[in-house]
């Protein structure tokens, strides 16, 4: 497997090494004179040697450039991440999900290796990969391996209830991932259980927490706060500060399933909820995009409707989502009263979904007033 990726991003040519944050800006001629190297299968140039030593005090092996380097081709779509839901399937049954009913389906094997190989030819340089919980896929780890294998530095967001097994720690060992996003709902036994609805699931978690610090692998941890674990905010902090030192983020506020089904609004701790950052537009549709089990690819993972089918349609039906993202920032929908809809600094899709769930307006509304 390569050690260094060399590619084009959104305008921009990198140096990355795969499962490590830093990385090295390079100008286009290097780039080429790269791409070069790898097709005349001359050895690295002198500067590339000196940029990974004080990058990563990583010297490069003797011998070909391409052994060691993977340089990725440019692409025509300008796209750079994307998110993949393998599956929607999911060992836990928390109340607040915001995927809602959560079937265990997706592609078979070979179209999980077409889908990877498009994202790979649209310019997906960062790819997340997500479920339901995708680490009970039984083909993760052949996605995960055949994904890195083209150039992409993969993302996980897991709720940690395989990281215990070995043959994930192995996994991850030999090829380590950009970052282990993990989800943290309790910090005893008793409440992280009941929350996930799963027994010994808190054992299983902290098992796969310990081995995963053991192993210095790049965990961030989510820390969910529900009306059922608010009590634990203090202590779920102090795990993650003192038994592990991960970074973490505290998410208080949640939405509802992307059908726009109210029940997660009911597991919110109110005590604990925060205005919502106001909206300042992003790059959904534009240079990135999410696609669901069944290779349905979106502007992102609210705005679900409309899509275009990358299975039936090819790699070219991503030129659309750009207008899609364009539209969905207009529609009005629930708000079309609003005198202030003109400067509206909530993002529409998710606005959406609350004026379907309910339409309560204080837990999107930037302005206020409401449209006064």
């Amino acid at each position: 497997m390569h050690k260094l990726i060399a590619s084009p991003f959104l305008g921009q040519y990198l140096v990355l090494r795969p499962g490590h944050a830093k990385g090295i800006g390079i100008p286009e001629t290097r780039y080429e004179e790269l791409r070069a190297a790898v097709t005349d299968g001359r050895p690295a140039p002198p500067w590339l040697g000196e940029a990974t030593e004080a990058a990563w005090k990583m010297p490069l092996p003797s011998g070909s450039l391409g052994d060691a380097v993977l340089v990725r081709d440019p692409s025509p779509y300008g796209y750079g991440k994307a998110s993949w839901e393998i599956n929607l399937g999911c060992d836990h049954d928390c109340g607040f999900c915001y995927l809602g009913e959560k079937r265990f389906e997706g592609l078979p094997w070979d179209d999980k290796v077409r889908l990877l190989t498009m994202l790979r030819d649209a310019g997906v340089l960062w790819l997340q990969i997500t479920g339901g919980e995708a680490l009970i896929d039984r083909e993760f780890a052949a996605a995960y391996e055949y994904a890195t294998g083209l150039g992409m530095m993969i993302q996980i967001s897991t709720n940690g209830s395989q990281l215990h097994k070995p043959r994930m720690q192995e996994l991850f060992a030999r090829l380590r991932p950009y970052r282990l996003t993990v989800s943290l709902y309790g910090a005893t036994g008793e409440t992280y259980d009941a929350v996930t609805r799963n027994r010994g699931a808190f054992d299983r978690f902290t098992r796969g927490l310990d081995a995963s610090r053991g192993a210095g692998l790049p965990v961030r941890l989510n820390i969910v706060v529900a009306e059922e674990n608010a009590h634990e905010v203090d202590d779920m902090v102090r795990l993650a500060e003192d038994r592990w030192g991960f970074p973490y983020q505290v998410f208080t506020n949640m939405s509802p399933t992307i059908n726009g089904e109210v029940t997660p609004l009911v597991s919110q701790a109110q005590k604990y909820i925060r205005p919502r950052r106001i909206f300042t537009g992003c790059n959904a549709g534009h240079t990135f995009f999410h696609v669901d089990p069944h290779g349905i690819a979106s502007i992102c993972k609210i705005g679900r409707d409309p899509s275009v089918n990358l299975m039936t349609e090819g790699l070219d039906a991503l030129s659309r989502l750009s207008g899609i993202a364009e539209s969905l920032q207009l529609r009005t929908g629930g708000c079309s009263g609003c005198t202030k809809v003109g400067t509206c600094r909530t993002c529409r899709p998710l606005a959406k979904l609350y004026q379907e769930a309910g339409d309560n307006r204080s837990l999107y509304c930037q302005h206020g007033g409401y449209g006064a």
